[in-house]
């Protein structure tokens, strides 16, 4: 799809669409337990009704995608947001998309659009940690502030971010590092990439000149089958023996260290690889890069470095991939480099 390049007419509101797919910012509390919710109860339209003022800063109008929690979300939801947003672009409705979301799985959508979504025009996930019948609940602020940012002209030529908390994260690094505190989304690698308030929305830098990586919207759910293989002390080879048994097409390795692991998996990894299996060595650490050649040698081993991705996010471009027929081990590495 060709980036749109139209412009919100002079006084009026930006145009803003909500899609709407459950998680923490529309669960409800649970009356059996203090701490317990339900996520996925409150509609799209619960959402904007919950925030004074929202019209005030867009026209908005809300579309139900799914009312689920994040740790249920899939590939088919995945590709209907997908579609959606690009007919939204496509016929000129709306200036910026924003997705509630909820924040287990939100760096992966958001990541996963990042790569789908071809337009210029803003898209933004958000969440909250608290649902929206808590005491001090976070969604609403939360909601305001990604409205903000998708209304706002400097979003442009950014790709996909994640708001909360006040602050903007692009896709690519963006990761959650705390169970449950509310500033819990961060950039381990890079940083945010803005801050937003009630008054003003910041960003760090102007939007990169450079493109970004995208793929055609894969045809149809599932996406192709990529496994995360864990690595962890005294390990053998029997994650890796169990994703090639059931039909794996790609292994992510989530190493140690710089995406290291145990000889016996690395064995394993190396002849799967050799058998024409996508094999990317990422790490479980939680930052940094994994080099390639470095601690164990690419070339030799015939496996990809996922450089400064995670295991979550190095599966979803492995799949992308895969989907566009992408599987020669070079172009596999290029991407990694561009994504």
């Amino acid at each position: 799809m060709a980036a749109s390049s139209s412009t919100v007419a002079p006084g009026a509101l930006p145009r803003i669409t909500i899609l709407a797919t459950g998680g923490t910012i529309a669960g409800k509390a649970n009356a059996n337990s203090a701490v317990g919710y339900t996520a996925g109860q409150a509609t799209a339209q619960d959402l904007i009704d919950a925030v004074p003022g929202l019209d005030k800063i867009a026209t908005l109008q809300a579309v139900q995608i799914s009312n689920i929690g994040s740790q249920d979300m899939n590939d088919q939801v995945w590709l209907d947001l997908a579609h959606k947003i690009d007919e939204i672009f496509a016929g000129d409705q709306a200036d910026g998309v924003v997705v509630t979301h909820g924040t287990d799985t939100i760096e992966e959508t958001a990541f996963f659009l990042d790569h789908v979504v071809a337009s210029d025009k803003p898209v933004v996930l958000v969440g909250s940690m608290r649902p929206s019948t808590a005491l001090s609940a976070d969604g609403p602020a939360n909601l305001r502030s990604a409205v903000q940012v998708a209304a706002d002209s400097q979003a442009r030529g950014r790709g996909t971010m994640v708001v909360l908390n006040d602050t903007i994260h692009g896709a690519k690094d963006v990761t959650k590092s705390n169970t449950t505190s509310v500033q819990t989304f961060t950039s381990p690698n890079s940083g945010p990439i803005g801050h937003v308030d009630a008054a003003a929305v910041q960003f760090a830098g102007p939007a990169t000149t450079q493109p970004r990586l995208t793929f055609p919207v894969p045809g149809k759910a599932p996406l192709p089958h990529v496994d995360i293989v864990y690595s962890h002390a005294g390990m053998d080879a029997t994650q890796v023996d169990d994703a090639l048994g059931h039909g794996a097409l790609g292994i992510v390795l989530a190493g140690v260290g710089d995406g290291n692991t145990a000889k016996p998996v690395v064995d394993a990894l190396s002849a799967a690889a050799k058998r024409g299996v996508l094999v990317v060595r990422s790490s479980r650490v939680g930052s940094g890069s994994v080099v390639r050649n470095a601690e164990l040698n690419d070339d030799e081993l015939g496996t990809v470095s996922a450089l400064g991705l995670n295991p979550a996010k190095s599966r979803i471009l492995l799949q992308l991939l895969l989907s566009d027929g992408i599987t020669d081990v070079a172009k596999v590495q290029q991407a990694f480099g561009d994504s």
